[in-house]
């Protein structure tokens, strides 16, 4: 009783003098001063990206819908600020994504392996074999484990949940010659990562790239919004998981051409070195979206290495909006049916300003503004051409870019004038492509056409680029456009 009064007396001690034990705030006077200071907010631009001031302008087709399409209704509509990819996303960014996956994939299997034979990633017998390849120790070095990593390893021998809490060992280089396996068992998992021999064609040992998914989660947020009805919701009923295979589909230059040899692009478009800073092609639309969800992964797993005092707030990464794009491709620029301005594809000399079928049957430009010597077949290198006022390359032509937004004609007719979006639409098997293309004639290189595509469909001719929001109050410097 003596023993309960007195704990009793220390905490009505520690409640007078400033309530829970802490050093109490100073100057506070027992009143609530936030511990965070006002100060301006300057994000890191991410690289690659240029920022796109909030604002407001007319979108769709004004006095040139020459096709009488009726479905880029005249609007005006007010946007936020955002950071927008200059380029679109190229074959060499691209395969960062694709390269983290197979790794991460190979990893996880040795590292399952290696637990499974007793290495849990305390061992220091040297780093041989499957050992060096077990889960990471979360210690502080000692060589120990620490009771938090002693926990997800108890736990995630169930179904807990836990078991992705396990850290792959990063620090040790794959090996990928089958001749310098390190043992049977690092035989037996790499193995599983290629063409079965029925699958081979001429004993050529590739890759099984049907084997590289992502797996990622998203917030149903309108779900999640409308929560508040039913009062026996709980968070993990919003949570979406996706899976997604993420090599692109190399097939589409063979595929969307009957009667065409574009074989060799079929052979090197992604791998060949050539193609390097030409835009990714083949992609889906949930392909486009699992790569902005690893760029996150990325993003946020760096700023997390990072000490307390230097890690920012990172913002998720994403296909931009139908509107966001549209507005972006204008450069600041009201009214004008091309992201250089208008009404002309060529300048004065008769050089294209875009990548794009200038003739019939003819898909090469004779000259572009940029360099008078280029011409192109089919894609471009990104940067070949001029970019517009916000310094965007490749707003119309080259390839199309998959938006968020999911197509509907009369969607400018119902939608909010702020922000205006339809959501994600997962379930809208069509989604809006902006910008026209290579094979496209000059009409859907205009700012305010809108064309669509299946949501599981790859083409050679459209790609992507993602966006960040950019906080209302953040400190960023805009380039200036020109009106």
């Amino acid at each position: 009783m003596r023993k309960i009064l007195v704990v009793f007396l220390m905490a009505s001690f520690f409640f007078s003098c400033g309530g829970s034990g802490k050093k109490k705030s100073k100057n506070d006077r027992g009143m609530i001063i936030p511990s965070q200071k006002s100060k301006s907010f300057a994000p890191t631009r991410p690289i690659g990206m240029v920022p796109v001031p909030a604002g407001s302008f007319v979108m769709g087709n004004t006095d040139y819908d020459f096709a009488q399409q009726q479905n880029a209704t005249p609007k005006t509509v007010t946007v936020s600020g955002f950071y927008i990819d200059d380029t679109e996303i190229t074959n060499a960014e691209y395969k960062v994504f694709v390269e983290f996956v197979r790794d991460s994939i190979v990893r996880q299997k040795l590292a399952e392996r290696a637990y499974e034979m007793g290495f849990d990633g305390t061992t220091s017998s040297g780093a041989t074999g499957l050992e060096a390849y077990a889960f990471k120790d979360m210690s502080d070095g000692s060589g120990t484990q620490s009771a938090y990593q002693e926990y997800i390893n108890e736990m995630a021998d169930g179904r807990s949940g836990y078991e992705s809490e396990r850290q792959l060992n990063w620090d040790i280089d794959l090996i990928w010659d089958k001749y310098e396996y390190p043992d049977r068992d690092y035989v037996e998992v790499m193995e599983e990562m290629y063409y079965p021999p029925e699958e081979r064609f001429n004993g050529e040992r590739l890759i099984d790239v049907r084997k590289y998914n992502y797996i990622f989660t998203e917030i149903d947020k309108n779900k999640a919004a409308r929560a508040h009805l039913n009062e026996n919701a709980k968070r993990s009923d919003f949570v979406i998981t996706d899976t997604v295979n993420v090599y692109p589909d190399t097939t589409v230059w063979v595929r969307d051409f009957n009667y065409a040899y574009n074989d060799p692009l079929h052979n090197d478009y992604f791998w060949n070195e050539a193609y390097t800073d030409y835009p990714v092609v083949g992609v889906t639309w949930d392909q486009a979206r699992a790569f902005a969800a690893y760029r996150t992964q990325k993003h946020k797993a760096y700023n997390q290495s990072l000490k307390a005092k230097n890690r920012e707030d990172i913002i998720d990464y994403r296909l931009p909006t139908e509107v966001e794009w549209e507005y972006a491709a204008r450069g600041g620029k009201q009214d004008a049916p091309y992201p250089w301005g208008g009404p002309y594809l060529a300048d004065s000399r008769g050089c294209y300003l875009a990548n794009f079928k200038p003739k019939r049957g003819d898909y090469i430009e004779d000259c572009c503004a940029k360099n008078q010597d280029a011409g192109f077949m089919y894609t471009a290198p990104v940067k070949t051409f001029f970019p517009n006022d916000y310094g965007l390359y490749d707003m119309s032509g080259n390839v199309s870019e998959w938006t968020q937004s999911p197509y509907s004609t009369a969607s400018g007719e119902y939608t909010s004038t702020l922000n205006p979006y339809l959501g994600a639409g997962r379930e809208i098997p069509s989604k809006t492509v902006k910008g026209g293309s290579w094979k496209d004639v000059g009409y859907m290189l205009m700012v305010g056409a809108r064309d669509w595509e299946h949501k599981d469909s790859a083409r050679s001719y459209i790609g992507f680029r993602t966006v960040q929001n950019i906080p209302e109050g953040a400190n960023v410097r805009y380039k200036r456009t020109r009106q």
